[in-house]
């Protein structure tokens, strides 16, 4: 019987880039290895899509998953991924790496659009997507995290899980978060000062000239778990709290297509 070093884990790399063509953004270079691919979708130019798929099903303790991803300038890329993606329970001692760097260059704009990440029992993850931004640069971005799937009874006694987005222009920091959990990640979310009970949450950043203009109406959208602050000139944060995926994406999807002018991922829909 193989020991727990033994067993197979999964290995994913995408490397790719964008740049301007005759009909609008098109791909410069792909490179990809592993359990992780990319699809290209048909969409309306200028816009291009990629569409991240996980071929192994998920992430275990030990897998290791990589995205490198550069924006030339003056592309508009929207990013997502084919499903859910699912961090399940990890063998002791062992966890599971997911870390995205993304470079857009001057004029570009980028929809960080990944669908929920779900946190099983016993799941460890260590997570991390960084950017950087030249001039004139826009960034839609999103992580929705479900912690347990509440219709299937699911309770997150056990866990580990860390989470990181750091943005920077230019090398100089313009907004950093960070997320960890562990031990009994019910027991913390049901505390009132941390989460009140709440089963699922999303972070929304936007950072383009026009955020201050969108604060209004996108509190507006937003139930009373939630808020959005203008926490610097042109950057808008939102954090959005939601008893489970479903009440979560109701809250969401509105905020998106207000912020992404109406053209979520096709993804998203199905």
């Amino acid at each position: 019987m193989p020991t727990v070093q033994d067993q197979p884990r999964a290995r994913g790399a995408v490397v790719l880039s964008a740049k301007t063509g005759p009909r609008g953004t098109c791909l410069a270079g792909l490179r990809q290895s592993g359990s992780l691919k990319c699809l290209f979708p048909r969409a309306d130019p200028p816009n291009m899509q990629a569409v991240l798929v996980n071929t192994a099903g998920g992430i275990t303790g030990g897998d290791a998953f990589s995205i490198d991803l550069r924006a030339e300038a003056g592309t508009d890329l929207t990013v997502t991924t084919q499903a859910a993606e699912r961090a399940y329970r990890a063998q002791p001692g062992q966890v599971g790496q997911m870390h995205s760097r993304v470079c857009l260059e001057e004029g570009a704009r980028l929809n960080w659009l990944p669908q929920e990440t779900i946190l099983f029992d016993g799941c460890a993850l260590n997570r991390t997507l960084t950017v950087d931004l030249a001039a004139g640069a826009s960034l839609l971005l999103t992580e929705p995290l479900v912690f347990g799937r509440t219709s299937m009874g699911e309770v997150l006694r056990r866990g580990q899980f860390s989470d990181r987005i750091e943005i920077c222009s230019r090398g100089r920091p313009l907004y950093l978060d960070r997320i960890a959990l562990e031990g009994d990640i019910a027991a913390h979310l049901s505390r009132p000062g941390v989460a009140a009970g709440a089963r699922a949450m999303a972070t929304l950043v936007y950072l383009a000239d026009d955020a201050a203009a969108h604060l209004d109406a996108v509190r507006a959208l937003l139930p009373e778990t939630a808020g959005a602050s203008l926490i610097r000139d042109g950057l808008m944060a939102i954090r959005i709290l939601a008893p489970d995926s479903f009440v979560l994406r109701q809250s969401l999807v509105p905020v998106l297509n207000r912020l992404n002018g109406g053209t979520l991922p096709r993804t998203w829909m199905i």
